[in-house]
């Protein structure tokens, strides 16, 4: 079984990507389970046709401890297993311990002891630490990957996740397998991400274009191999699982400094000199 986190930018769309990505595998035949670790509780809502997933901490509060692994994980498409780990109530607590807390207890309910192929976290914020950098932590995802653009956030935003990665990989077997560019239509956008992929160690495993039929499969509550399977938004979310499933490229990543960063920026002239 590969347990697998996805990390970016807020709102780079790691959760459309994820779940897009997974569509890909549970057509190739892989058994799947996405655990959403974002209090929105967004990151199944396509695999599951826009169902409102019960999420864990709100079956905790209303159940107590007296919750069975159906209350809390649901099958969308292709049978993929959805569970939404929620957040506290507003104002109050911390996100990041609703993380703990969900994976806990699917592990206590018996649900990675089902015959998986890979289970995927797919964690809120730019930042690894805290809750949310729980899933490398405690060795429950060996794989990483992190979603970007040629935008500069995003490219900061992916160098600082390196070095969340690079401490917890000096002490567990976490690794990066690579760097998703999930298009925004930036100039010279796949040079750029391959270059700061290049300098981190590791690869631009795919570009993900920028396409509307993305838009429209969520508006419609799907996955875009679900709402529209021969169009060729879908035959890239089909090349991104089939590469992500063939990887053996996993790495300790090297972040760049500050200067260095700034510099690849302004050589693909994303910033003035």
């Amino acid at each position: 079984m590969r347990q697998v986190a996805i990390y970016g930018k807020g709102g780079i769309g790691k959760s459309t990507t994820t779940q897009n990505l997974n569509a890909g595998l549970g057509e190739m035949g892989k058994k799947i389970m996405i655990v959403g670790c974002d209090p929105k509780a967004d990151s199944t809502r396509l695999i599951l046709n826009g169902l409102a997933q019960q999420t864990v901490l709100d079956t905790l509060r209303e159940e107590g401890d007296d919750v069975d692994l159906d209350m809390v994980l649901k099958e969308g498409f292709e049978g993929i297993k959805c569970v939404e780990s929620g957040g506290p109530e507003p104002g109050v607590g911390c996100a990041g311990r609703g993380i703990i807390t969900s994976i806990n207890l699917l592990e206590q309910l018996g649900a990675y002891e089902e015959d998986l192929d890979y289970v995927f976290y797919d964690v809120l914020g730019d930042v690894v630490c805290g809750g949310f950098a729980m899933p490398i932590r405690e060795g429950k995802a060996k794989e990483i990957y992190i979603v970007a653009s040629g935008e500069m956030m995003a490219l900061y935003a992916a160098n600082n996740i390196s070095k969340g990665i690079k401490k917890y990989a000096e002490t567990g077997g976490v690794r990066l397998g690579g760097l998703i560019c999930n298009s925004r239509k930036v100039d010279g956008e796949a040079e750029l991400v391959e270059a700061v992929a290049k300098e981190l160690g590791t690869q631009m495993i795919h570009f993900v274009p920028r396409d509307n039929m993305v838009q429209r499969a969520e508006i419609n509550r799907q996955t875009v191999i679900e709402f529209d399977p021969k169009c060729g938004q879908a035959d890239e979310y089909r090349t991104l699982a089939n590469k992500i499933d063939g990887n053996d490229m996993f790495v300790i990543p090297k972040p760049l400094s500050q200067d260095r960063l700034e510099q690849l920026l302004m050589e693909h002239g994303l910033m003035d000199a």
